[in-house]
């Protein structure tokens, strides 16, 4: 018994250690119902003034529009790709464009900020 419990910890270590490494092989974000979402299922968008893979979103925008974040050292496939983005942390982008999600979407489902000044959007995937 004790060698078995002794295994599954070392085990789970061992998995623990691993899963920084390996950083999102897959999307850092899911598709519900046709709609980008993060894996919390909250709505994912985009801001019409990022260009160029730069977020122009910071400060009080970023409180109200808070980045996806991306882990050190990030690695997606296909169209996602983490940026930097000013503050020196690392962000999803999707096709170029980095994604945030909105503070005023309180449950998963909810598209508030979708045309919010004619400026924000739920990407199409």
């Amino acid at each position: 018994m004790t060698q078995y419990t002794f295994s599954f910890k070392a085990l789970m270590l061992a998995a623990a250690l691993a899963l920084p490494s390996m950083a999102f092989a897959a999307d850092p974000v899911m598709m519900k119902d046709g709609v980008m979402t993060d894996h919390k299922g909250m709505t994912v968008y985009t801001f019409d003034k990022d260009t160029g893979g730069k977020s122009m979103c910071n400060a009080d925008c970023a409180k109200n529009w808070p980045p996806m974040m991306a882990p050190a050292g990030a690695k997606a496939e296909g169209k996602f790709t983490p940026i930097k983005r000013d503050d020196g942390m690392m962000q999803w982008a999707y096709d170029g464009k980095p994604l945030y999600t909105f503070m005023k979407d309180e449950k998963p489902g909810d598209m508030k900020g979708e045309g919010f000044k004619d400026m924000w959007h739920m990407p199409k995937h």
